[in-house]
């Protein structure tokens, strides 16, 4: 294509250094004074913005739920913006890199169907209820205990994924400036324990809402040069068989979603259709958009019940356009990255890079600033950079206040002081905020551990939201389920996931049980490993419910389908009903898939 320049300690080189990444540089670049000047303005903002909503948030409503006072659309930006933290940006462009656009399915049918469930059919009962989180509707539903099981091991779940976050803004200022990897871990954490500390929930929307702006402001830039390179799509194509026909590319259909999925040996992924149907579009999918306090809470903050509904249906528009600035970099990467004697890069597991220190290898997880640095001059790569960052935090800035408002009100107040003042719960939750981002440093050096950063993700999905989703579910739209059988059948679910985890890690071949065959690779078996922990949560649930004394219908109003009179709405023009732009959701829904194939 053209040779693009970046600055580096003050004078001009060829973006052809970036290839020096092979040969072990200890950085990509080095920012202009510009760069600099954007990505410092941005760290005041973000701060800036938690000091101003500090008076905006002084009771329990304020911190913990915004106030309840978010339109459609500030709900439904905070709503996908919240999940796309490191988990969208640089761990599907490394997946994407290692997998092709099957990649794009936790974009599709990994969300789209689920977020708009959430929207028509669940939200109501979280609205009306006005429940503060997803485990207070189970303590509603079900009970204390149930909503301890499932507090305790959110909790421990948000801490872990807000370390994936630490972890990939950390990987990027390494990678990008060649900064240590423990003083970017330490100056993010600051960031966001800082502003999610003083604003609160609030604090955390209102970035997230600039974090979007940001990220796709920053990153669109990168997929269009690629493409130009590559020849468009279809050049793309061409240069991806020839680099496999060389041998020089692992073989495999990297740009059909659906036509590969017959045989686990078929794919780069190594999974069936069932996995992808099944696993991952049940049982992780609506596991996660459903039940997941972190995304759950920012459409509670609506201000009113045709909000919360509209919100997430506002939110799939956004998270179908999503896999343009993140799924394709890192499908482009396979054919546009070189060496720096024109060989083709080759990007190996962080397992693998951790195991080779100074051999200059780079994992999957650095395909989007590779790309980054190879096509954004000066100021757009410090614009690029903010846009990564941005992400960062916002997925660390979710994790930590869900995990804020999870300990304390379902922790911390049920169990340890009951009735104190409000001021004294808001005095915890700032406190909790700091132990969260502590815990999360400790969890980001785990995540080194791990091949990629979604195989570690989707790890933590399938132990603590796929069994909840069953029990939600079952006392949702089942009268007959019980106290006890909601307890069972979550604490049985979770535990069903991480034994059969522990099987395959100390027995391999048990893989062909778990995954229902030996082909299958480490995602196919999360993906299995959620559906089975699903089944198992109803069926406990269902038969410990046969045996014992469930609540009466009185007791089941504003909780369960069929005992709750919902509240009726206003007609409104049809451009601004929720079901319109659901319909219009799901045809464009199935298009992508259909064109994919």
């Amino acid at each position: 294509m053209f040779e693009l320049t970046q600055s580096i300690a003050g004078g001009l080189v060829p973006a052809s250094a970036p290839r020096a990444l092979a040969l072990g540089a200890p950085s990509l670049a080095h920012l202009s004074v510009l760069d600099l000047a954007v990505i410092a303005i941005y760290f005041v903002i973000v701060i800036w913005i938690g000091f101003y909503l500090k008076s905006k948030s002084n009771t329990s409503e304020e911190f913990f739920m915004a106030g309840r006072e978010m339109t459609a659309w500030i709900a439904g930006l905070s709503f996908v913006s919240a999940n796309l933290g490191s988990l969208e940006l640089m761990g599907w462009a490394g997946s994407a890199y290692q997998y092709g656009i099957l990649a794009a399915h936790w974009y599709w049918i990994g969300a789209i169907p689920a977020m708009l469930f959430l929207g028509m059919v669940m939200m109501p009962f979280y609205y009306v209820c006005k429940t503060h989180s997803v485990p207070g509707y189970l303590k509603l539903r079900y009970g204390q205990g149930s909503s301890t099981v499932a507090a305790v091991s959110f909790a421990f779940m948000t801490v872990l994924m807000s370390g994936v976050n630490m972890f990939a803004m950390a990987e990027v200022m390494k990678i990008v400036l060649g900064w240590d990897l423990s003083f970017s871990i330490i100056v993010s954490s600051l960031a966001v324990a800082a502003y999610v500390a003083l604003g609160g929930l609030r604090s955390a929307i209102f970035n997230e809402v600039l974090q979007f702006v940001l990220i796709w402001g920053g990153a669109l830039l990168v997929p269009i040069l690629g493409l130009i390179e590559a020849g468009g799509w279809n050049g793309f194509k061409a240069k991806l068989a020839a680099n496999i026909a060389k041998g020089v590319t692992a073989n495999g259909d990297y740009t059909h979603m659906w036509r590969s999925m017959g045989h686990f040996a078929d794919n780069p992924m190594g999974i069936h259709w069932t996995g992808i149907v099944f696993g991952l579009g049940f049982a992780i999918s609506f596991g996660y958009w459903t039940t997941d306090f972190l995304v759950v809470q920012r459409v509670l903050a609506a201000n009113s019940l045709r909000s919360a509904r509209l919100a997430p249906v506002i939110g799939s528009f956004f998270k179908m356009a999503v896999p343009f600035i993140v799924i394709l970099p890192g499908l482009l990467g396979l054919v546009v990255l070189q060496n720096s004697d024109g060989s083709l890069m080759h990007l190996v597991g962080e397992n693998v890079v951790a195991a080779n220190p100074g051999a200059g290898l780079h994992s999957y997880n650095e395909v989007l600033p590779l790309m980054m640095v190879r096509y954004l001059g000066p100021g757009l790569l410090g614009l690029g950079i903010t846009a990564l960052i941005a992400g960062f935090m916002s997925g660390m800035a979710g994790n930590v206040s869900a995990f804020t408002a999870i300990f304390t009100y379902d922790i911390y107040q049920p169990h340890i002081v009951k009735h104190a003042k409000d001021e004294h719960y808001v005095l915890v939750g700032r406190i909790v905020t700091i132990v969260g981002v502590v815990i999360s440093i400790g969890a980001a050096y785990m995540v080194m551990h791990a091949a990629g950063i979604m195989d570690y993700v989707q790890a933590l999905f399938s132990f603590f939201i796929s069994p909840l989703l069953g029990v939600v579910l079952m006392g949702m739209f089942w009268k007959r389920a019980t106290r006890a059988g909601g307890f069972w059948g979550l604490l049985i679910g979770t535990l069903t996931s991480i034994s059969l985890w522990a099987w395959v890690h100390f027995d391999p071949s048990a893989l062909r049980y778990v995954a229902i065959s030996p082909d299958a690779k480490p995602m196919a078996e999360d993906m299995y490993r959620a559906l089975w922990s699903v089944c198992t949560s109803v069926l406990v649930t269902f038969i410990v419910s046969i045996f014992t004394k469930p609540k009466t219908l009185a007791e089941l109003n504003g909780v369960v389908y069929g005992a709750t009179k919902l509240p009726t709405e206003e007609p409104v023009p049809f451009y601004k009903n929720e079901w319109f732009w659901t319909v219009i959701a799901i045809v464009i829904f199935l298009a992508l898939n259909i064109y994919f194939w």
